[in-house]
């Protein structure tokens, strides 16, 4: 029998603020790499060629007030507001967990504010754009993108290195 990892739980941390039990729903990052069709001459046809990351965002629900997060809204630095967050994986065939961590540093790009009612949690959504994201895993780091500094890890390998050493970076 085989069952997979489920996210048992997850706290989210925002800018050094724990937000356990706050935080109903989140959308974590996706992973894109924008990509352009190249088909040469002598080829059968044509080939998708890597041109770099595509945008990362990242959605998270606030159930409530959380009047920290105004604070670094409409910030002119690039990576104001930091996330962190934290999930606990678990298989319910030997019950191992598999911590895993995700952090990023961006901007609040909007802020949903949504319905308000009396007596309701009045939930807020909020949408992070980042320009660094690193994802841990088992405490093995698997992904790190540092976007202005041009770095792309990979399992420890830097696929930019060279071409940061090839350009003087």
């Amino acid at each position: 029998m085989a069952l997979p990892h489920i996210l048992k739980d997850f706290n989210l941390f925002g800018d050094g603020h724990n937000w356990q039990g706050k935080i109903p729903t989140l959308t974590l990052p996706e992973l894109s790499r924008r990509m352009s069709e190249y088909e040469g001459g002598g080829m059968d046809g044509p080939v998708e060629v890597d041109l770099g990351q595509e945008m990362i965002e990242f959605e998270w629900t606030a159930g409530g007030m959380l009047a920290e997060v105004y604070d670094t809204f409409g910030s002119p630095i690039h990576d104001a507001a930091m996330l962190r967050f934290v999930g606990s994986y678990e298989s319910d065939e030997d019950g191992q967990v598999i911590p895993v961590e995700i952090v990023v540093r961006g901007r609040h790009k909007t802020i949903a504010m949504g319905e308000a009612s009396k007596g309701d949690n009045n939930q807020k959504t909020v949408t992070t754009t980042c320009s660094y994201y690193k994802l841990t895993i088992n405490g093995q780091e698997k992904i790190e993108i540092d976007l202005p500094g041009y770095v792309f890890r990979v399992n420890g390998t830097d696929r930019l290195a060279e071409r940061r050493q090839a350009l003087g970076l």
